[in-house]
């Protein structure tokens, strides 16, 4: 590592230099992300995956703004890291390929960090770099899409199981149902690939800002939760749907398929989380330790006392 010695009024020109060049070289990018993919949806499914952004880098920006003092505490440092990082950076940046030119956001990021402080300053800026890092578009979903096929079958069938059992006439074959020869197909985004990706970024700022993070027990029932509330989630969405399209009630099915009725649909589930966080919080113990401890003091004091001879 190298000391740097602090002196202030050059330390906020370079802060000030990296800032501006940061604005210039991303700038474009991000409103690119924002306006173009997440709000007119003019770029590709699985660039929509990743919309939780919307919310998360504004987030990560302010967490940044409220560390600003005890970012400047930190001794400068230039790690032998950071120049790596901002050397494949820039390589990616110029590199032309869109999802090179996307990461290559967080990497420069992750650089700059580790140039000005050091790993401490990688260290104190860590979860909104994370939350950076969730939200840069890739091609993952399309990677991780032939994987779920089990998960369709599923929904599919018990989305047929919960519309065979109120009396309706449904067909599940593979991924698709059929009702009064209508057709639905169970595909991956309808499977809940895309509101997964945005119930565990929701459940990730969710274990930060509660401190949830602090307890591997909570933290680990809570993101069972997550998964749990997205597939149930899903799983009634796809038999509501099933049900418009069987019953020829297109404006209802669009609706709730493609317009604000799944954006109500996706807040409602975004907000059961914020009651499993609470339940969480009230009735389970950070510890199985808090637990066993309970347990041997209440056995303790309901055991009769000994004979006294």
């Amino acid at each position: 590592m190298i000391s740097i010695p602090p002196t202030k009024s050059p330390r906020w020109s370079i802060e000030l230099a990296t800032l501006s060049c940061l604005a210039i070289l991303y700038g474009p990018l991000l409103f690119h992300w924002v306006w173009d993919g997440w709000i007119n949806k003019n770029i590709s499914i699985q660039h929509e995956y990743f919309s939780h952004g919307i919310l998360g880098i504004p987030l990560a920006f302010k967490l940044v703004w409220d560390k600003r003092q005890t970012w400047h505490q930190l001794v400068d440092r230039l790690h032998w890291s950071g120049v790596v990082c901002l050397a494949v950076a820039f390589v990616f940046y110029t590199s032309g390929v869109m999802d090179a030119v996307n990461l290559s956001f967080p990497l420069m990021l992750t650089g700059l960090l580790l140039c000005l402080k050091g790993p401490a300053g990688l260290k104190l800026m860590l979860f909104p770099l994370v939350l950076i890092v969730f939200s840069t578009p890739t091609q993952l979903p399309y990677l991780i899409e032939p994987y779920i096929l089990p998960l369709q079958r599923f929904i599919a069938t018990v989305a047929g199981t919960i519309l065979h059992g109120l009396g309706y006439e449904v067909e599940v074959n593979n991924i698709y149902l059929s009702m009064n020869q209508q057709l639905v197909e169970v595909a991956p985004h309808c499977a809940g690939l895309k509101m997964l990706f945005t119930s565990l970024y929701m459940g990730l700022i969710l274990t930060y800002w509660t401190d949830l993070y602090r307890s591997k027990l909570r933290t680990g029932i809570f993101f069972v939760g997550i998964i749990s509330v997205s597939v149930i989630g899903n799983i009634l969405r796809n038999t509501i749907l099933t049900f418009f399209h069987g019953h020829s009630m297109t404006a209802a099915f669009h609706w709730l398929h493609e317009s604000w009725g799944g954006d109500v649909y996706s807040a409602v589930m975004l907000g059961a989380l914020v009651l499993i966080v609470n339940a969480i919080q009230t009735h389970v113990p950070a510890t199985l330790a808090t637990v066993t401890v309970q347990d041997a003091g209440t056995t303790s004091m309901s055991s009769p006392p000994p004979f006294d001879f």
